[in-house]
């Protein structure tokens, strides 16, 4: 019955799997996520409620997949139509949040229980997909948050291997976004530009190694190639800057390479971004 599960997940497939992500968001309640969950439109008119003048996000169980925004109110679907959306399962109903920007950390526990986290980064997405991230982000309140609100999710769970935590930054506080019990598309800047990747530092906790150093080697970004890929010698022409092909055929909205950059400093890795930029294929 649980076989479709991701490995990562298998161990909680003996209680429902809302009921997991629901307990994982309670132990990020002080990062401001605010959650009701059910199912069908009578739970949902129920949550808006209690916010009638809210935005709202509509989610299904199934693991980031399934959105729908509601303005307010009047926009509630009926039970027809949350049946037609999601069919007859869990849903997730979030509020809707007016951000400044999105900033996530990765961090890795081991089986014996060492912690580590690398520094929050900052992202930029289009149409719903990650474009780039910078690292890092310095910002010393915001990384001490978010490294107090990772630290008691691993701890919560016992986890052991990288998970990633993306949160909204809304007035000078962070705010809970998503969560990914995996190595994660904004950690892939550790490749070449931390002390050890997130790759290794996984295989490092589920192994019951000592993790290693995740202090970044210079100012880094990602820049993720979405449907097609640009010239290879073109990108690789510039200095610092590190050509990942996955192989995957290529089709619209899909990732199927990025790059990396190092420099010196982030005004020398901000240059060369928009100089990756203009290399990318027209979209």
């Amino acid at each position: 019955m649980h076989s479709a599960l991701p490995k990562v997940l298998q161990p909680l497939a003996g209680r429902p799997l809302l009921e997991h992500v629901v307990r994982a968001a309670r132990a990020l309640e002080p990062a401001g996520i605010h959650i009701v969950y059910g199912h069908g439109a009578e739970q949902v008119r129920a949550a808006f409620a209690d916010q009638p003048d809210l935005h709202w996000a509509l989610q299904a169980e199934q693991l980031g997949t399934g959105h729908a925004v509601l303005q307010a109110m009047p926009a509630i679907p009926d039970d027809h139509q949350v049946l037609i959306m999601f069919g007859d399962v869990p849903l997730i109903v979030e509020g809707y949040v007016d951000f400044e920007r999105e900033v996530s950390i990765v961090g890795v526990r081991s089986t014996a229980g060492e912690v580590r986290a690398y520094p929050i980064v900052a992202n930029t997405h289009k149409h719903g997909i990650l474009r780039v991230t910078l690292a890092p982000h310095r910002h010393p309140v915001l990384q001490k948050a978010a490294e107090i609100y990772l630290k008691r999710v691993l701890r919560h769970f016992a986890y052991a291997g990288v998970l990633t935590i993306e949160f909204f930054v809304r007035k000078g506080r962070l705010v809970a976004n998503e969560m990914a019990p995996r190595v994660h598309n904004s950690g892939h800047w550790t490749i070449e530009g931390a002390a050890t990747s997130q790759f290794e530092n996984h295989l490092r906790a589920i192994l019951g190694l000592p993790l290693g150093d995740t202090s970044p080697v210079g100012h880094c970004a990602m820049i993720n190639f979405i449907g097609t890929m640009p010239e290879r010698d073109a990108i690789l022409a510039l200095p610092g800057v590190h050509w990942h092909d996955y192989g995957k055929e290529p089709r619209p909205g899909r990732k199927i390479g990025h790059c990396t950059v190092v420099a010196a400093s982030a005004v020398e890795r901000d240059r060369l971004v928009r100089k990756v930029m203009r290399k990318m294929p027209p979209r």
